[in-house]
């Protein structure tokens, strides 16, 4: 397995464009993926970074993503089994890898523009 995309400033995706939406699964990186391609004997805990189904509401890769509901795994796919949906969004997707540009979080906004001193003065 190879080092986290994410720790190296990088996101790898990959986007299957359904019949009734477009769903997206995030990968370690795009080695390790093309090392399960090869191997299916690979666990794919080692390959996904998460377990968790994306969709994009038919915006293309770059929508804002959402966890796919179990309907809509069942409409696009006739299951709701994750396992096997990952399975078949691994192998017949298109990986994408788009950079990180800032890690999630909260910003301070007592240092915005426009705000002066302490918030309960």
């Amino acid at each position: 397995m190879t080092k986290s995309n994410t720790a190296r400033g990088n996101l790898t995706k990959v986007f299957y464009k359904g019949e009734t939406d477009d769903f997206i699964v995030i990968v370690e990186s795009p080695e390790d993926l093309a090392a399960w391609k090869k191997d299916k004997s690979i666990p794919l805990a080692q390959v996904v970074n998460s377990f968790k189904i994306m969709v994009t509401h038919k915006h293309g890769a770059q929508g804002q993503m959402d966890g796919a509901s179990k309907a809509s795994l069942e409409n696009e796919f006739g299951t709701s089994d994750e396992d096997q949906i990952i399975r078949k969004i691994l192998e017949e997707g298109q990986p994408q890898t788009v950079p990180v540009s800032e890690k999630p979080g909260t910003r301070n906004e007592t240092k915005g523009a426009g705000r002066q001193g302490h918030p309960n003065a």
